[in-house]
């Protein structure tokens, strides 16, 4: 994808991770690659130093520049669903790890739709099927699932894709992943 969209930032983690990904395909004039990650904090801010209170030294801005990324990443401090309503540029990946309540999520994942481009895709993090628990530990986020679920009841054609297990290790001694791609579906 050339452009990206991740809602909320945090401590940079999976922004560090995507700007790389994206980053093979600099070069290309007029479609370089972009990402745009918004979190409701300033993430990046001098004097309280978010990062700090999860064990992390730098901060996301500091991450990407460490890996020569800054031009191609683009920090906004607003809360996701202002960002989104006043955003017109059109995004291939939108990743939302922000709010996980029900009712943000349907509304992020409508506005998301809204900034696809056509057979652009979103990635939803803590997306568990059913309400299954994934893990051992049994926990449950239920809001994800419960969002699309609202999504797709009001008739709007998405497909979910939960991505199971991944080849490399993820939490509690497993290789399950809560993440999953939604996709529009061909009419």
């Amino acid at each position: 994808p050339g452009r990206m969209l991740e809602v909320g930032t945090h401590i940079g983690a999976s922004t560090m991770h995507a700007a790389s990904a994206i980053s093979a395909y600099a070069g290309n004039g007029d479609n370089e690659p972009r990402l745009t990650t918004v979190d409701i904090g300033n993430v990046n801010d001098p004097v309280s130093k978010p990062w700090l209170q999860y064990g992390t030294r730098y901060s996301p801005a500091d991450l990407v520049k460490e890996l020569g990324l800054s031009k191609m990443v683009r920090f906004v401090t607003s809360p996701s669903l202002q960002f989104m309503a006043d955003c017109r540029e059109r995004f291939d990946f939108i990743f939302l790890d922000g709010d996980h309540a029900a009712k943000t999520v349907y509304q992020e994942v409508a506005a998301a739709l809204r900034l696809l481009n056509p057979r652009g895709v979103i990635l939803l993090h803590d997306y568990f099927t059913d309400l299954r628990p994934l893990w051992s530990n049994g926990i449950v986020l239920a809001g994800p699932f419960m969002g699309v679920r609202r999504i797709r009841e009001e008739g709007v054609p998405v497909r979910v894709i939960p991505l199971g297990q991944l080849p490399w290790p993820t939490k509690l001694g497993s290789n399950v992943t809560s993440l999953a791609l939604l996709v529009k579906d061909a009419a």
